[in-house]
C-alpha cells in the first residue's frame, strides 16, 4: 500500500524561492573584487536570479547545458548558483588556482556553454579563450567595462544580460534526480575528475548540514562562507543559508585574517567556514588587533585537520566552538561533523580537547566502514586503522564521462584516507592512504605529527613526510615553517615531541623551508616534498634528531 502523502520535487530552485517567501528581507552581503560593500536580501537574490535564468534561455541553453563559473565569493555568484541550476541546467564551478591547463581541460571535459567570470580572472579566460570550441559566450560578472571588452572582445557585461530577463519567469518543473551542478576535484594526480551533483542530493545534503548535530544553522544565524564558492559549493553554505534563511555574507577575495576580523565584528557573524590556514591567519589578526569577535560562537574547520592548539585557542580566548568537520567532492562534500554526544557533557576539559581532535561522526545520509587490504571490513574500536569507506545519500555512485560502475567497490566509496572509528562512531583520519608513514611494520600518522609540529609557538606551517630508511623502510620527515625571526633549530623542534608521542614516532629530521607548495585547494602537495626530500635521510649518517 502506497503512502498517501504529497510528493513534491526536492530542486534547488525551491530553496531561494522558499528564502524569498519567508525570509525576503533578510540580508545578503556582498564584497565585491574592489573592496565595496554591496547590500541585497533573498528576495532580491531570487528575482534577480529568475531573470538571469530567463536571460540564458534567451540565449538559446536548454536543461543539462553546463556554465561554468569562475569567480569569488560575492553576490552575483550567489545569482549564478540559483539561475543556472534553477533553471534546469548545470552550474560548474571552476577552481581559478588550478593550472592554467587544468582550467582548459575541466572547461572542455564539462563542455561547458558559457563561463562566467570574476574581472580578476579575465587574463585566464582570455588567454585560453581560443581553446575551448564549445563555449557560446562569455559573461563578465560586473557593469559594461570597456577595458575588459578591449581585452576580450564579444564579452558580455553581466548587467546588460540581467536586464534582459523577465520579471515574470516562473522556476520550470525539474526531476529532482537531474543534474544541478558539476565540480572538480583538485587534480593533485592526473586531470580533475568531475563530481555530478543532483538537486535531491544536494537538497538533502543541505537540510542535514543544517542540524542541530551538524552545524546547527537557523534563521537568527550570520553566516560567513571564508571556504570558496568554487570549493565543493562552498561546503554547501549557499543552498543551506537559503533554506533556513540566515544572513549569508559573502566575504570577495580578501580573505586575510585582518579583513575576515573586520568582516566577522561589523556584520555581526555567528558561525564561519574555512580550512585551518584561514584561522591561523584571523587568530594572528585578532591577536594583534585586540579583537575579540563577540558575535562568533561557531568555526567550522574542514579541507585539512584542525590542530589541537587551534580547538584550544579559539575556545579558551574567544569562547569560540570549534565544529571539526571531513569530507570531500565526492561527499558533496560533508561526511562528518564533531559534535559531542550526551555522554561526553562529563567529560573532563583535556577529555574533550581529545574528543574534538577526531573529525566526528557521520550524520543521518552517510554512513562509513574502514576495511583492511583485503576488504574485510575492521572492528569500530577506535584503535584499528583500516581503508575508509563511504556509502550515502550524497555520495558519488560514478564521476563525470567515467565508465559506469568503475567508481565504486560493491556499493563503496573509496576515500583513499586511513582512518580509525570508535563505538560512537567518531571517525578520526589518520592520514591519506599514499602520505601514512610505514616504519618497521608499523604505522605512523603524519597528521598526527602535524598537529603536534603547528603547537609549536614558532612554526606557523608544517608537514610531515615518509622519508626512505635504509633500515626502517621509511621514517618521518618534518618539514616546517619558522615565524619571522625566530632562531629554533632542528634539534629543538624534535625535543618538542618528546613526551607528546612513541619515541619511535618522533621525527628522524627537521627541515626548514620559506613555504610549503600547496595545491588549488590549499592541500600540501607531499608528492614534491617527497620527490624533493625522499632520500634525505639516506645521504645522512645519523639522525638529526637522535
Amino acid at each position: 500500500m502506497l503512502g498517501q502523502m504529497m510528493r513534491n520535487q526536492l530542486v534547488i530552485g525551491s530553496l531561494v524561492e522558499h528564502a524569498a517567501r519567508y525570509h525576503g528581507a533578510r540580508e545578503v552581503v556582498s564584497v565585491e573584487t574592489s573592496g565595496e560593500v554591496t547590500r541585497s536580501c533573498w528576495k532580491e537574490v531570487e528575482l534577480r536570479a529568475r531573470k538571469l535564468a530567463s536571460a540564458l534561455g534567451k540565449m538559446g541553453l536548454t536543461p543539462s547545458d553546463r556554465c561554468a563559473t569562475i569567480a569569488w565569493n560575492n553576490i552575483r555568484h550567489l545569482e549564478v548558483y540559483y539561475a543556472v541550476s534553477g533553471a534546469g541546467m548545470v552550474c560548474h564551478t571552476i577552481n581559478p588556482r588550478l593550472f592554467i591547463e587544468q582550467i582548459t581541460y575541466v572547461i572542455n571535459h564539462a563542455e561547458d556553454k558559457v563561463v562566467f567570470l570574476d574581472d580578476t580572472f579575465l587574463p585566464i579566460i582570455a588567454e585560453i579563450r581560443g581553446s575551448l570550441p564549445k563555449v557560446k559566450a562569455f559573461v563578465l560578472m560586473a557593469h559594461n567595462n570597456s577595458n575588459a571588452s578591449a581585452q576580450m572582445p564579444g564579452l558580455i557585461a553581466y548587467e546588460d544580460l540581467i536586464g534582459q530577463g523577465d520579471d515574470n519567469y516562473i522556476w520550470p518543473d525539474v526531476d529532482e534526480n537531474e543534474a544541478s551542478s558539476l565540480c572538480y576535484t583538485s587534480g593533485t594526480t592526473g586531470n580533475p575528475k568531475g563530481v555530478l551533483y543532483s538537486h535531491r542530493s544536494t537538497v538533502l545534503h543541505s537540510m542535514t548540514t543544517a542540524m542541530p548535530d551538524t552545524l546547527n544553522l537557523s534563521a537568527r544565524d550570520t553566516i560567513l562562507p571564508v571556504v570558496p564558492m568554487f570549493h565543493v559549493n562552498a561546503w554547501g553554505t549557499p543552498y543551506s543559508a537559503a533554506m533556513v534563511g540566515a544572513k549569508l555574507v559573502l566575504p570577495g577575495p580578501a580573505l586575510d585574517g585582518a579583513s575576515l576580523s573586520k568582516l566577522i565584528a561589523s556584520e555581526g557573524v555567528s558561525i564561519a567556514l574555512g580550512v585551518p590556514v584561514v584561522w591561523q591567519g584571523l587568530l594572528a589578526a585578532q591577536a594583534g588587533n585586540g579583537s575579540k569577535s563577540q558575535s562568533l560562537t561557531r568555526v567550522v574547520v574542514g579541507g585539512s585537520a584542525c590542530p589541537a592548539s587551534m580547538i584550544r585557542e579559539f575556545n579558551d580566548i574567544y569562547g569560540v566552538e570549534v565544529i571539526h568537520a571531513w569530507g570531500m567532492t565526492e561527499l558533496s562534500p560533508f561526511g562528518t561533523a564533531n559534535t559531542p554526544l550526551a555522554h561526553h557533557v562529563d567529560l573532563s576539559p583535556d577529555e574533550k580537547l581529545s574528543l574534538r581532535k577526531s573529525q566526528g561522526r557521520p550524520p543521518y545520509g552517510v554512513e562509513l566502514k574502514i576495511v583492511n587490504d583485503e576488504g574485510i571490513r575492521l572492528p569500530e574500536d577506535g584503535r584499528s586503522k583500516g581503508n575508509l569507506m563511504a556509502r550515502g545519500h550524497w555520495v558519488i555512485k560514478d564521476y563525470f564521462h567515467s565508465d559506469p560502475g568503475s567508481t565504486l567497490s560493491d556499493g563503496w566509496f573509496s576515500t583513499g584516507d586511513v582512518a580509525t572509528i570508535d563505538s560512537d562512531g567518531f571517525m578520526t583520519i589518520c592520514d591519506r592512504a599514499k602520505d601514512i608513514i610505514k616504519s618497521g611494520g608499523e604505522w605512523i600518522s603524519t597528521v598526527e605529527l602535524e598537529s603536534i609540529a603547528i603547537a609549536h609557538p614558532h612554526i606557523v606551517d608544517a608537514a610531515v613526510i615518509a622519508a626512505r630508511h635504509e633500515k626502517w623502510d621509511e621514517r618521518p620527515l618534518l618539514i616546517a615553517v619558522k615565524s619571522p625571526n625566530s632562531e629554533l633549530t632542528s634539534g629543538e623542534v624534535c625535543n618538542y615531541f618528546a613526551d607528546k608521542v612513541a619515541r619511535w614516532q618522533i621525527p628522524d629530521a627537521a627541515i626548514f623551508v620559506e613555504e610549503l607548495p600547496r595545491n588549488g585547494t590549499g592541500k600540501i602537495l607531499k608528492n614534491r616534498l617527497r620527490e624533493k626530500y625522499g632520500d634525505i635521510l639516506l645521504r645522512s649518517s645519523s639522525s638529526v634528531c637522535e
